[in-house]
């Protein structure tokens, strides 16, 4: 691919607007009239808390749906994503700075009290525009911060099946392509499945909507996380039993740390009595768990997500370090992120946390980090 190619590649047409404008569209009304648990947020500073409608599994599976019939009837072309993949990323990168530019013009005219809406300016113009104002801004009643990390995860998929029929098409569909799809597949419908867990996260509960989020659930997300599928559609792999066995392994552990920790921790901010692997769960100082994963390491969420990203990785081979620069950023991502979670928390529970520090002494990897 040439220079010239990727350029002209990069300019947005009107295709990829509409098909974005679309896409954002639909999410915005199948989020507010499909039926769906309303989830209590936490508590925010000043007592109030928000609610947030997880229909999400529904909405997704109704998406899909809809571009199957769509495709069948010639409307849509199945192929549409991967035809244009450039177009939607640059599309989808200038779409972020223009909501980056309306949440800093609105957070700095705002006056609200409230802790959701409170503008948190600190002068620095790249700080501000980088973390964000306001904790949990809205638009026409629609959460951004949840609404964002929603569309990246369901773009992250339709990117993917778009790729897939595209190898169905060019008939170079592989078995390596059928591993990745799999565990992609897997992953975000659990994602979906379990959507209230992503209210007690920390992206919910305490980042504000800066540039650092939008950037990263609406173009990080999707175009990146799905490099190996791109990569794949280019270069054939041949994978051994043994190997394609390993990789299954590597993934079904990564599931499960993953997912029981944040089920875990889940639970336990709803009921901090909620029995853990069967037994009363061990508690520092009344608020810090110390049982079941997070009495293994103090993120050990963070190891299971890593083990799901060399998962989505490995059925690539090694003959390229490419299909590895999700897991690689995210190992870099989840050092930074974990440091920050540590200086905050001992900022927050003081004793408490050297005390569950010095229970706990292992930070992602045990006996390792």
């Amino acid at each position: 691919m040439d220079l010239g190619y990727l350029l002209q590649a990069l300019i947005p047409s009107w295709n990829s607007v509409a098909v974005l404008a679309i896409f954002f569209a639909y999410l915005a009304i199948a989020g507010s009239i499909l039926p769906g648990k309303l989830v209590p947020g936490v508590t925010l500073q000043d007592g109030s808390r928000l609610y947030y409608r997880c229909n999400g599994f529904l909405a997704l599976v109704l998406l899909v749906g809809l571009l199957g019939i769509g495709s069948k009837m010639n409307f849509v072309s199945p192929t549409v994503i991967s035809d244009r993949g450039f177009e939607l990323l640059s599309a989808t990168l200038i779409f972020s700075f223009l909501v980056m530019l309306a949440l800093y013009a609105a957070g700095c005219r705002s006056c609200s009290k409230g802790s959701s809406l409170k503008p948190h300016i600190t002068g620095n113009l790249i700080h501000d525009w980088w973390y964000g104002i306001q904790l949990n801004p809205q638009f026409l009643g629609v959460d951004l911060k949840f609404f964002f990390v929603r569309a990246g995860m369901m773009g992250w998929l339709l990117i993917n099946l778009s790729i897939l029929a595209k190898s169905v098409q060019d008939g170079s569909l592989s078995q390596s392509m059928i591993l990745y799809q799999l565990f992609c597949l897997l992953y975000i419908l659990d994602y979906f499945v379990h959507e209230e867990y992503m209210t007690s996260t920390w992206d919910i509960i305490a980042e504000r909507l800066g540039f650092m989020l939008v950037f990263g659930d609406l173009v990080w997300i999707p175009f990146t996380f799905s490099i190996q599928g791109w990569w794949l559609l280019n270069n054939k792999v041949e994978l051994t039993t043994a190997a394609a066995i390993a990789n299954c392994l590597v993934f079904l552990i990564g599931y499960l740390v993953f997912r029981g920790a944040n089920k875990q921790k889940h639970i336990f901010k709803k009921n901090p009595k909620a029995l853990i692997w069967g037994k009363p769960p061990k508690v520092i100082g009344g608020k810090l768990l110390a049982s079941g994963y997070w009495g293994i390491a103090r993120h050990s969420n963070y190891l299971g997500d890593l083990l799901l990203a060399l998962s989505f990785s490995l059925p690539c081979g090694i003959s390229s370090p490419i299909p590895y620069f999700y897991p690689i950023y995210l190992f870099i991502l989840l050092v930074w992120r974990e440091r920050r979670d540590e200086a905050r928390c001992a900022e927050k529970y003081k004793e408490i946390w050297a005390e569950y520090c010095r229970l706990v002494p292992w930070r992602i990897f045990p006996y390792l980090y």
